[in-house]
């Protein structure tokens, strides 16, 4: 498994990649804001595609060590981008937040740069300083302060689903890497209260908890998105009403391109397809820790660990909100869900786990075990 677990993770990506793209123009041509386009929100993902696929093909050739080395110019690009984002002119207001940065039709997200940015951040500080990393300020304060320097900016354009990921995700970090789990078990349930408290003084996320409560009582307003949601799963049932059939992509569902594009696969395409899609972000997590477990360094493994981490928490949030699981996040589905950065980002956190692959791959001790074992094989 360990031998091809580079060559399952690049199919499985594929295999989704496919998947978002034709669901992607079976739904987006009924979205609201199509800019008189029909085909506006492909064309635009297929671009990203494009760009995305070149680099993860960059991110595969160059050695991940680099990062190890730039990562502080990753940490500053996301904090200028974030800071951008309540500057105008450069900052964009949608839907009550500023998440967005850019100008005309070119937009992108800087927390996706965040999430890159924290990664690497965490990877370099817990192989820098793993002696330290039982040490109360090394292993625990300094890396959760300069992580909040760019949740705290995050948080404040009001995206809590990508500061709580983030947190998540250098929670998963700094187990791995080895920090007292009482300290990690207590912040995490400081911060758990944090975060509920914070969406209780925000009247719209506050209605989305209740929403989650009480579904039938918020079913028009709060809970329009999972209730029409659970009502495409229904229609769909096991085989799906077939391709381009679906019913609540035509305005009833509100972002079914984007954030809710996964009951849109189980209404047209059926459960099977949905357990398809599960099956292959399965299949993302375990080979993405195999390449971890085998990386030649401690900062290949750090860095394996935060990528799968990104990756599998987000799908499992946005999996979680789609099924009425979870409160609605805001979180795209990776690979398949409408939007540019994230495609981007998800791409080249997969280049780097092919290039912690090779490295491990072409290390002299593995090409010296592996040249062994094919000598003490009998051959027949």
């Amino acid at each position: 498994m360990q031998r091809k677990s580079a060559h399952f993770l690049f199919l499985a990506v594929l295999g989704m990649l496919v998947i978002g793209i034709v669901m992607l123009f079976s739904t987006s041509a009924f979205a609201r804001d199509a800019h008189g386009d029909v085909y506006f929100f492909i064309k635009r993902q297929s671009l990203w595609l494009g760009i995305g696929l070149i680099i993860l093909i960059t991110a595969a050739l160059v050695d991940y060590h680099f990062w190890y080395h730039t990562w502080w110019l990753w940490f500053l690009l996301a904090l200028g981008t974030l800071a951008l984002c309540f500057v105008p002119h450069f900052g964009l207001r949608i839907n009550g937040s500023r998440r967005w940065v850019g100008a005309g039709l070119i937009t992108f997200q800087p927390s996706e740069i965040a999430k890159i940015a924290a990664v690497f951040f965490l990877a370099w500080w817990f192989s820098r300083f793993e002696n330290r990393t039982r040490n109360v300020i090394f292993g625990f304060l300094v890396p959760l302060i300069g992580i909040a320097l760019l949740v705290s900016l995050i948080i404040t354009e009001v995206d809590l689903g990508t500061s709580a990921l983030i947190g998540a995700t250098t929670l998963v970090m700094m187990f791995v890497a080895g920090t007292n789990a009482i300290l990690l078990g207590a912040f995490s349930a400081t911060a758990l209260g944090g975060f509920i408290f914070t969406a209780t003084c925000m009247p719209e996320r506050m209605g989305r908890l209740l929403a989650f409560l009480h579904p039938e009582n918020y079913k028009q307003d709060a809970g329009l998105q999972q209730m029409q949601a659970l009502i495409a799963w229904g229609s769909g049932g096991m085989e799906g009403l077939g391709l381009g059939n679906g019913r609540q992509k035509m305005l009833y569902l509100p972002y079914a391109h984007t954030d809710f594009i996964f009951p849109m696969i189980g209404e047209e395409l059926g459960l099977r397809v949905s357990l398809l899609v599960v099956f292959l972000f399965i299949l993302i997590i375990v080979c993405g820790m195999m390449i971890a477990l085998h990386a030649k360094d401690r900062f290949g493994m750090l860095l394996s660990c935060g990528i799968v981490s990104l990756l599998a928490l987000q799908a499992a949030v946005n999996i979680g909100v789609t099924t009425s699981l979870l409160p609605n996040k805001g979180l795209p589905l990776p690979f398949i869900s409408y939007g540019g950065s994230n495609l981007a980002a998800c791409l080249f956190g997969v280049g780097i786990l092919l290039n912690i692959y090779r490295q491990a791959k072409l290390e002299p001790g593995n090409q010296k075990r592996i040249t062994m074992q094919a000598r003490m094989t009998p051959r027949i």
